[in-house]
Formats: C-alpha cells, structure tokens, sequence
C-alpha cells in the first residue's frame, strides 16, 4: 500500500513540474557576451553558446501577422480588393473554358475558399466585476503558437499548390490560345 501512494504522489509531482504551460524562471546571463546583430555570443556554464531573445508578445504578433498576409496572399481580400491565387486560378479556369479561347464552355470545379484563420474567435460571454458584459477568449500562449505555426505550414503548402495550378492553366491557357489562332489563319487562307 505504502509503494502504491508513494508512486502515485511521485507521478503528481512529476505531472505537475512537467506542465508546459507555466512560467519558468530562465538564465540568460553570460559571460564575456558580445552583442552580434539581434544574438548574443558568450560563455554560459563553461560552453560557449550563440542565444537569441525575443519578447513572446512581439513574436507572437510577428507569427500572427506573416500568418494573415499569407493567407490573404493565397486567398485574396475583400476588404482590399485583392483576389490570392484563389482567384487569379479561378480567373484563369475561367478563361479557359471559355469558348474563345478554344474551351468548351462549361467552369471547372473549384473546390470553396477555406480561410483558416476566420474560425479562430471563441468567446466567453458573461460579465466582469464591474457588472458590464464582455466577452473573453484565453488560450495558452505554446498552444496559440502551435496552432498558428500549424496555419503557416497549410497556407504555405496550398500557396504552393495553388501556384503550380495557376502555371499549369497559364500554360493549357496558351496553348489553346496558339492552337485555336493556328485553326483560324489556317481556315483564313
């Protein structure tokens, strides 16, 4: 019985210093440190080390904005007018179909836009000590930065994807073009 809790309060003890979501103390300080662009070079409990610091809420704001300029480069954005490679692709599915360029008239499927970021705001609503309603969202700051490096990786994959697309129907687009022009002055002479 005596194993049984002293393994059990050994597991709590383990589980509870192994929580990545609390705040550790970190050393920074080196010796002999030199300053080279944004790193710093030293000694470090005898080993030489190259270390970098970053404040979390400016690199955080840093992965969120690279995150939303991505997205809106493969997407588009209504607010600014701008169409991605969603829409310079669905642009030119377009005009490869058309009849005029040698298509037959009929859209290509394109599968719907799927902007990652749009389903993200999740708030609890209720009221703060003041009694005025509010709503609040709380998410673990490694949890926000895994999920928004998990959104840089997608969007850079589709970013990709959409990009061999849209050469591939430039391409197809072209050669239509110089087929249906090589038709007409052949039927002209």
């Amino acid at each position: 019985m005596f194993k049984l809790l002293f393994s059990l309060s050994l597991i709590a003890l383990m589980g509870c210093s192994s929580n990545p979501h609390k705040a550790k103390e970190i050393e920074t300080k080196m010796e002999t440190q030199e300053q080279v662009t944004n790193e710093s070079i030293g000694v470090k409990d005898g080993n030489m080390i190259v270390q970098k610091k970053v404040m979390m809420a400016e690199e955080l704001r840093r992965l969120q904005y690279d995150v939303y300029e991505l997205e809106d480069r493969v997407y588009g954005n209504r607010k600014y007018g701008s169409q991605g490679l969603f829409g310079t692709l669905k642009e030119c599915r377009t005009k490869l179909s058309d009849k005029a360029n040698g298509g037959d008239g009929k859209l290509t499927y394109m599968p719907p836009m799927d902007r990652i970021t749009d389903k993200e705001d999740k708030f609890d609503i209720g009221t703060n000590a003041e009694k005025k309603i509010i709503g609040v969202q709380e998410e673990f700051l490694k949890d926000r930065i895994s999920r928004f490096n998990g959104y840089k990786d997608i969007l850079m994959k589709r970013e990709d994807e959409f990009q061999e697309k849209i050469d591939i129907c430039k391409a197809e687009l072209k050669s239509k073009q110089f087929d249906k022009g090589t038709k007409d002055s052949s039927a002209n002479n």
